[in-house]
């Protein structure tokens, strides 16, 4: 029997490669189409402000989620067998705000670069976390009884929204 790689693991390892491959995507892909500039002012000045404010404000989430969440971390979506379900702090606002975080951290440094490329890599994100986030969901309803009721009470990836 040939033993599969290790990224087709059975707790989702392919989500932690594709999710690699999509920061690399957000920080280094060219933020417009050749041949186009960054924004003009005031939507530069704007972009950057913003840009500084969202970025923020998603680094928060992400720091608030990873101490939030403690011993249960793991770069997988199953979660650790010994894992317990958090509902404190950051998780409180929202059901994944690692996730949450990374997203706006993204569309902060798209705006903070200046171009609509970069904007549509921070969207690929936000759809891939949606896509991840669902899988994640199902393993957690698996594992605890009180996780659907928790779902009704706490929005996913968007605080308040969604």
């Amino acid at each position: 029997m040939q033993k599969q790689p290790w990224w087709k693991g059975p707790n989702g390892e392919w989500y932690v490669v594709v999710q690699i491959v999509l920061f690399g995507l957000v920080a280094f892909a060219p933020a417009n189409l050749p041949g186009q500039s960054i924004w003009n002012e005031p939507g530069r000045t704007i972009g950057i402000v913003a840009g500084l404010i969202v970025g923020g404000i998603g680094g928060l989430l992400v720091f608030a989620g990873l101490f939030s969440l403690g011993s249960n971390l793991t770069a997988v979506p199953r979660p650790k067998e010994n894992a317990h379900m958090v509902e404190h702090g950051a998780y409180r606002v929202v059901r994944h705000p690692i996730y949450s975080g990374i997203i706006l951290g993204s569309f902060g440094l798209g705006l903070l670069r200046g171009g609509w490329l970069a904007l549509l890599y921070a969207l690929v994100l936000f759809i891939f976390f949606d896509i991840k986030s669902r899988r994640e969901e199902k393993w957690l309803q698996e594992k605890y009884t009180d996780y659907a009721e928790y779902q009704t009470r706490v929005r996913k990836l968007i605080p308040f929204l969604y």
